[in-house]
């Protein structure tokens, strides 16, 4: 009897501390949060980008021959009218003299009839010839006449050919290389025609293109105030902004391009958009724009070809909605922010909303004062209790750009090497072949 009292005994112990184990529940993890901000942000968002040359041409043979020199170094800057090559001209200096002694053959027999004309005109006034013979001697005259225009025609097309053997520069900019070496037989129809390519480097062009979301955001926001162009007018119309942005000086424009090079130090000329297209692209889902910059000693801190990363400067969002990159979560389908209400329950939250400098900007599903968990995302679900720990936010600060007076100092102390650089004995820089230049115009170089 003893033994089955205790047996019961222990076995109501074992169960009171079963059910005490159950009955413990588990820690609430302990997660990192912040407060959503709300200030005013500069539109800092960074887009890859290819410069080019503001003309670039081809530089194509228009009479054919043997190419008898080369007149510049390759890859060196040129004035336009520089001649380039020269092209065996004796056969066109024949052409023109033969043209000459046909004009003078048609001269002097221009004279001739003149001369008969004249008589025929005199006698038929005292009817001492038939209106035949007169008109014989009109007809001839007037033939004389054309055959000198022609004549004279000519003469001007073989001075033209003549001057197509010395091939010289169209614009001013850098030289490429030569395609055909010198003592080819070329001819202005063909591949064998092209002789280099040019381009022009002052001022340069940058092309980038922006995301459609951001250019709409950009153009509803400075339309409604929410996005500040400088001192531009929320209500002024497009067409009136677009007009006064172009008339004005690259220094007074509300809004201006800032290009860092492939070094990443900041190119010391602001540019001016000067284009941007009339439709998205439908495979980016982008808008192509362009910028110019100014290139005012033809220095090759930017080359065409080159890529470079372009920053808007001068748009500012007001009362931006902002959160660390860290607290998003990328979906397949959108962005999800994990917030923790007033129980310190876990919502997920999908938001809209775009990355800048590190942090993302809310366009939607967020509010100043919320509290979003910015680590420790895989360890809650959604529905759970956490513990917060709540972090300090602070919105980076963007990097300091280069001063005015800086960049003039800069581009002074490039002067002397940019001279030698442009002296004809300087090291020729090598070019990329026309058909690798992002864009191209054919043109015939006299």
């Amino acid at each position: 009897m003893k033994k089955a009292v205790g047996f019961v005994l222990c076995f109501s112990l074992f169960l009171a501390a079963c059910q005490k184990h159950e009955a413990a529940a588990p820690a609430a993890p302990t997660v990192s949060a912040v407060k959503v901000i709300q200030e005013n942000l500069p539109w800092n968002i960074e887009y890859p980008a290819q410069v080019i040359g503001s003309l670039e041409i081809q530089i194509r043979a228009q009479v054919g021959g043997i190419l008898e020199s080369r007149l510049y170094n390759e890859g060196e800057f040129v004035e336009a009218g520089t001649q380039l090559f020269q092209i065996d001209d004796a056969e066109y200096k024949v052409a023109l003299e033969k043209a000459q002694g046909s004009l003078a053959q048609a001269q002097a027999e221009e004279k001739r009839t003149y001369r008969t004309f004249n008589r025929m005109k005199t006698l038929r006034a005292s009817n001492a010839v038939s209106q035949q013979d007169y008109d014989n001697a009109l007809s001839a005259y007037e033939t004389a006449q054309a055959n000198v225009k022609v004549a004279q025609a000519a003469v001007e097309g073989a001075q033209i050919n003549l001057g197509y053997t010395k091939v010289t520069a169209p614009i001013s900019g850098i030289v490429g290389q030569a395609v055909p070496s010198v003592g080819s037989l070329i001819s202005p129809v063909g591949e064998s025609g092209y002789l280099t390519n040019m381009v022009q480097i002052d001022p340069l062009y940058v092309k980038f293109s922006m995301p459609g979301s951001q250019f709409n955001q950009l153009s509803q926001g400075f339309m409604s105030g929410q996005i500040a162009f400088g001192n531009m007018k929320p209500g002024q119309q497009q067409r009136e902004a677009a007009q006064a942005y172009r008339e004005k000086d690259v220094n007074d424009v509300a809004i201006y391009v800032e290009a860092v090079m492939p070094n990443g130090e900041i190119y010391p000329q602001r540019g001016k958009i000067i284009f941007f297209d009339s439709s998205e692209n439908a495979q980016t889902s982008s808008i192509a724009m362009k910028a110019e910059f100014a290139n005012p000693q033809n220095s090759r801190l930017l080359m065409p070809g080159q890529f470079v990363r372009v920053h808007l400067v001068g748009a500012t969002f007001k009362n931006a909605i902002l959160i660390p990159s860290a607290a998003v979560l990328h979906t397949a389908k959108e962005l999800l922010v994990y917030v923790v209400d007033a129980n310190n329950a876990v919502e997920a939250r999908p938001i809209e909303a775009d990355l800048q400098n590190n942090m993302y900007v809310v366009t939607k599903g967020l509010k100043a004062g919320d509290v979003v968990i910015s680590e420790g995302l895989s360890r809650v679900r959604p529905g759970q209790t956490v513990q917060v720990q709540l972090q300090e936010f602070e919105v980076p600060v963007s990097k300091e750009r280069t001063a005015p007076k800086a960049e003039e100092e800069k581009m002074d102390q490039l002067d002397q090497t940019l001279s030698d650089a442009q002296a004809p004995d300087a090291q020729a820089l090598p070019q990329a072949p026309a058909a690798d230049q992002p864009e191209q115009a054919q043109v015939q170089a006299n």
